[in-house]
């Protein structure tokens, strides 16, 4: 995750997840975009995410319930 970016991104690099978002990394506002820009691209609400491990590092673990 790249937190302070230009614009929203999600890049798939063989099977590596590149987000890049434009909120910056204070008070979880960037994990929250992390999870809202997800959601959206694979079509389910935000709050079937959950953010798993990595809420104050880069590489996260975000879990996506299954019904």
């Amino acid at each position: 995750m790249t937190p302070g970016a230009r614009h929203d991104e999600i890049r798939v690099e063989g099977e590596t997840v590149y987000i890049r978002v434009t909120s910056p990394p204070a008070d979880g506002a960037a994990n929250d975009a992390v999870l809202r820009l997800l959601a959206a691209a694979l079509g389910r609400p935000p709050r079937d995410l959950t953010l798993l491990r990595g809420a104050n590092a880069r590489i996260k673990l975000i879990g996506i319930a299954t019904s």
